[in-house]
């Protein structure tokens, strides 16, 4: 494994000499580009001596790591093939005691389910236990989700607090002994002998619980239900208790979905929780007190674009500052020791001006820390708050170590009705921009957005001789109300014709060669992709698609048997838009060579959007190429996989637009 080298560097900076730029093969740089991150999840020990994190292996694999910070010395703590298991995340609830999540995708005739569980295991990866409720053949109901650790206790002892999913037993017959059990409760777990006090009873109605990060279980949440509690309608009610107390009040009542809070945090010095809420139709900061009074403050808000988190170091540690995200991401502090070592660290690190703190040791004297940029992946650093030292520990991408990346630049776009639309420029290193061969590539979501920063596919393109525009079209999130427009589905006109106008201001400026630009997105951005090339057909020579959403109708009908169904039936909408938006219906439009790609146990977007867009397709006699991968879901994470779309997308482009 290559990256276990590069972490065995351990604290002394790694120093990769520089390389000769050369020209690299379509095979070469989608190998490189398509590899995933070589760290993430990664979590400092309570000593602060080791880093616990996830790594790719081959195809779906994933390993656990530890790495010792001061030997260098490296081991696999545990893995999981993939096939359906996933590695999400590990961290210590001892120093020798460490908790995985597993989560994972299965096809049970013909839905597909999400299950995860987390496991406890020693630090070497012997003495494996569940920490949820013992499965039962008696179960009433599918087990998908066994819980959620909501307080790691400091990391020292090897007991959490943890949210546990309770099932009744239902047929058993023959024994006295039934479980009765049913819904949310809290239990502080011993994660070696799985021995447990509870916390809070056991409640249906219950979805969601949080602590002081001390403790304490401050405020719970429940969600509103219909249709005798089977679906989901979005709205949720929050209850919280003061100090020392066991009763529940409620803190916020049931809102419209577009109204309600979002907590994030609560600061037990405070004694405050924090949530974001709209101010002025954009997600503002607020404190809200936990006490009889629930006195809110207002702590932050922006102009332009939502707040949307806080900063927070260590379970159970103050709040120190809060982010959002403009041209670029932007972390403000209002604790005054952070506040210098963040100035300090940029000035340390002037080529890596996305610097957030990751973890830190259980007294908060060594801090993980990632600083990244456009053109850099990013790297991992330990800093000795007693000492100042701050010394390199891991890179994100070791692949791409030595080469020159593509620089990133803000810009904006005025659509045909006047809106300044914000976009990210992505030109190739090196090359002149004038009349380059062009990408548009809008994002997923279509709630989300792209940020300034290192982007892996619009970087490959950008490699390859593409200038590369990411619109952040109306429909787009983070920007406020208006900016969202309803959504990307119900208002697609306007966000086609945001994206339209991407293209058209590439050229404009002279930028691309209005002859040779194509139109590349993932899920909500294959949707965008498919139906920009039906709608503006004399823009692209080429469209690829990577799970993309192909018929809103469809959409509806692959979630009407899940709790979330009427939520999407109401975000989806219904009226002309759902025909006259659903790339499936009108696929003989398309004038241009198409290639969809897809993984074949997605969740979000259903395999058979573009089993039912090829077949379209082909009826139509249109060319296209369809890109099928089992056992991988919406995100295939599989570098391999990864490599041979890009390689595939390679191809294309090369044939269509050009280099």
């Amino acid at each position: 494994m290559k990256f276990w080298c590069v972490a065995a560097a351990s604290i002394a900076t790694l120093v990769v000499p520089a390389q000769a730029q050369h020209a690299r093969t379509l095979a070469e740089d989608a190998a490189a580009f398509g590899a995933r991150d070589a760290v993430s999840a990664s979590r400092l020990s309570p000593d602060g001596s080791s880093v616990m994190y996830i790594t790719p292996g081959p195809g779906p694999k994933t390993f656990a790591i530890i790495s010792n910070l001061q030997t260098g010395k490296s081991s696999v703590m545990t893995s999981a093939d993939g096939q359906p298991e996933l590695l999400s995340w590990c961290n210590f609830a001892a120093p020798s005691r460490a908790v995985c999540r597993v989560t994972g995708l299965t096809n049970q005739a013909g839905q597909i389910i999400g299950f995860q569980r987390l496991v406890a295991m020693d630090t070497d990866g012997t003495s494996p236990k569940l920490l949820g409720q013992p499965q039962s053949a008696y179960d009433e109901r599918l087990r998908q989700y066994d819980g959620v650790v909501l307080d790691w206790n400091g990391g020292t002892d090897g007991t959490v607090l943890m949210q546990r999913e309770y099932v009744p037993e239902a047929g058993k017959v023959g024994s006295a002994v039934v479980r009765i059990k049913d819904g949310l409760g809290v239990d502080r777990v011993d994660t070696r002998s799985v021995r447990f006090s509870p916390v809070e009873p056991p409640r249906d109605s219950a979805s969601g619980y949080m602590t002081d990060g001390r403790g304490n279980v401050r405020v719970m949440s429940v969600h509103e239900t219909s249709g005798n509690g089977r679906s989901l309608t979005g709205r949720i009610k929050y209850f919280y208790r003061t100090k020392n107390s066991r009763e529940w009040k409620t803190l916020v009542e049931h809102a419209a979905q577009d109204e309600q809070v979002r907590p994030l945090a609560i600061d037990a010095d405070l004694n405050a929780l924090y949530v974001l809420k709209k101010k002025d139709k954009r997600q503002a900061l607020y404190t809200i007190a936990l006490d009889e009074k629930r006195a809110e403050r207002l702590v932050a808000e922006n102009p332009r674009v939502d707040i949307d988190d806080v900063v927070r170091i260590g379970d159970g540690l103050k709040v120190i500052g809060y982010t959002f995200a403009d041209e670029q991401r932007q972390a403000v502090y209002f604790d005054p020791e952070f506040k210098a070592l963040a100035e300090s660290l940029s000035n340390a690190l002037p080529e890596l001006p996305i610097i957030y703190f990751v973890d830190s040791s259980a007294n908060g004297s060594k801090l993980l820390i990632f600083a990244g940029s456009d053109d850099d992946p990013g790297r991992y650093y330990l800093f000795d708050r007693d000492s100042k030292q701050l010394n390199e520990a891991m890179v994100d991408r070791p692949q791409l170590e030595g080469r020159t990346l593509a620089k990133v630049k803000p810009v904006t776009v005025r659509a045909p009705d006047g809106a300044q639309i914000p976009a990210y420029l992505t030109l190739p290193p090196g090359k002149e921009a004038k009349g380059l061969p062009a990408i548009v590539l809008p994002h997923g979501g279509p709630s989300s957005r792209d940020e300034w920063g290192f982007d892996w596919i619009s970087q490959f393109l950008a490699a390859r001789g593409y200038a590369v525009i990411q619109p952040q079209y109306r429909g787009s999130a983070g920007y406020g109300d208006e900016w969202l427009n309803d959504n990307g589905f119900k208002n697609w006109r306007t966000s086609m014709s945001d994206i339209a106008a991407s293209a058209r201001w590439l050229s404009s400026q002279g930028i691309a060669d209005p002859d040779r630009v194509a139109i590349v997105g993932w899920s909500y951005g294959g949707y965008a992709a498919l139906l920009e090339a039906e709608t503006d057909p004399s823009l692209y020579k080429a469209v690829v698609a990577i799970a993309p959403v192909t018929d809103l109708q469809l959409l509806k009908e692959d979630h009407a048997f899940y709790t979330s169904a009427r939520i999407i039936e109401e975000f989806i909408g219904s009226g002309p838009h759902v025909q006259d938006g659903s790339p499936l219906r009108h696929a003989s439009k398309i004038q241009v060579p198409v290639l969809l790609v897809h993984g074949d146990l997605d969740a979000n977007v259903r395999f058979s959007h573009s089993q039912k867009m090829e077949a379209a397709l082909r009826s139509a006699g249109k060319e296209v190429e369809f890109l099928q991968y089992k056992g991988l879901d919406h995100q295939l994470r599989d570098s391999g996989a990864r490599a041979e779309f890009l390689t595939r997308m390679g191809q294309l482009l090369e044939r269509t637009i050009g280099r």
